[in-house]
């Protein structure tokens, strides 16, 4: 295998943490346009044709993160909307797309976002996931190929998210409870609907205060057990 192939691999504490501008002005751009590239690190395929857990072993480069070269594949022709429903589920965008500027010269526009987030199921019924791709685009008018650029990675869950889940079983341990396993769904986290999609956040903030209200029990406790020691020690010395 030559350096070319696979520079991760060949050359050692190689890392591709490309910047947002890199992507769209020395990759992208120069594939679009037909240019060759130095390095084979980013591959080609049509990353909506397949389930995103599938990707990983996919990509030529890319630990947390996964990067392709997505040419568009349109429900209705070159018109039509791009085709992002694969075997298991379907890409979603999220909001608008945001523009991206040079970071050199801030009134140089060099392409857009677009956010997706991927649900398991069919539309109206999906479950929402943590998988989510980044696709870039150039801004040209005409291009003389219809394809984008797309990093996907898993959403982190937030250190606060697991501290509280930490805490709370913890104090399942400490109380005899069903072990924490009750709640090993959580571990990678997926949305029901969009009407369910704050459903998660719900169950960690009940599990919270169920750990303050188990808490504050057992100080009650405590303190009842205190008044009742220096009553019965009161009437000991009145006898």
């Amino acid at each position: 295998m030559s350096y070319q192939s696979n520079p991760e691999v060949e050359l050692p504490g190689f890392r591709f943490h490309p910047t947002e501008e890199e992507l769209l002005e020395f990759y992208l751009r120069n594939i679009v346009y037909g240019k060759m590239l130095s390095y084979d690190v980013i591959g080609f395929l049509n990353i909506y044709h397949h389930d995103p857990w599938d990707l990983p072993g996919l990509s030529k480069v890319g630990e947390r993160e996964w990067y392709f070269f997505v040419p568009i594949d349109r429900k209705h022709g070159k018109g039509g909307r791009p085709n992002r429903t694969t075997k298991n589920g379907f890409w979603k965008a999220t909001g608008s797309d945001r523009k991206i500027v040079s970071l050199s010269d801030q009134k140089k526009m060099i392409g857009f976002k677009k956010t997706l987030v991927f649900y398991k199921g069919r539309a109206q019924r999906g479950c929402k996931t943590d998988w989510v791709t980044n696709e870039y685009r150039l801004p040209d008018a005409t291009l003389p190929k219809d394809i984008v650029m797309c990093k996907v990675y898993r959403k982190a869950t937030s250190l606060k998210v697991l501290e509280q889940r930490a805490a709370m079983e913890e104090e399942l341990k400490n109380t005899s409870l069903p072990s924490s396993s009750s709640f090993s769904s959580m571990d990678t986290i997926s949305f029901c609907t969009p009407k369910q999609d704050l459903v998660v956040f719900k169950k960690e903030e009940d599990e919270e205060a169920m750990v303050k209200e188990k808490r504050s029990d057992g100080i009650a406790k405590e303190q009842k057990k205190i008044s009742s020691a220096s009553l019965q020690l009161t009437l000991g010395n009145e006898k």
